[in-house]
């Protein structure tokens, strides 16, 4: 199974926190056609994509296969080590908080998340996890980039999951 694609065509985009987000909304998309929650990840370091994943939490049935989990895992092994300085991570929802333990344990330089997630993130929802002072590494972390995109494909799954879900009334 390709966790991350169109490696080549990435690599020669034009940089910017909104390109990567960009990709991760790709990636969020592609996971919402398996009805997987559409949260997408990417991984970059500078203008190359190093990994895209999207959540497979229903298709593995797996309770850990989170985006941003199978993000890194790919770019580690891309990059042959689990350090994966000057990396940046995008991500369309705030991560919770194993992702940002994760993501904290990986060493990326810079976080990009698109939506708040009030319910589960750790960033600065429920958890302010990386204002901790006791952590060897604390990354750079921006909010918000195309938040409402990010929010707008969550909100649509979840009321086609609710539409679908709801019984039928026949009058």
């Amino acid at each position: 199974m390709t966790i991350w694609t169109d490696l080549e065509s990435d690599r020669e985009a034009e940089w910017s926190p909104e390109f990567g987000m960009r990709l991760a909304l790709e990636e969020a998309m592609r996971g919402a056609r398996l009805g997987e929650v559409p949260i997408g990840a990417v991984v970059m370091q500078g203008d190359e994509v190093l990994s895209r994943a999207h959540n497979f939490r229903e298709t593995w049935r797996d309770p850990t296969a989170h985006a941003e989990l199978i993000a890194l895992r790919q770019a580690a092994l891309r990059k042959g080590g689990w350090r994966l300085f000057d990396c940046q991570m995008y991500v369309t929802l705030e991560p919770c908080a194993m992702c940002a333990g994760a993501i904290l344990q990986a060493r990326i330089d810079h976080l990009y998340y698109g939506a708040v997630d009030t319910k589960g993130g750790a960033i600065v929802s429920q958890v302010q996890l990386y204002q901790s002072p006791g952590w060897n590494h604390h990354p750079a972390v921006t909010g918000g980039i195309l938040a409402e995109e990010c929010g707008i494909v969550l909100k649509n799954f979840f009321q086609e999951v609710r539409q679908t879900m709801r019984p039928r009334r026949d009058v």
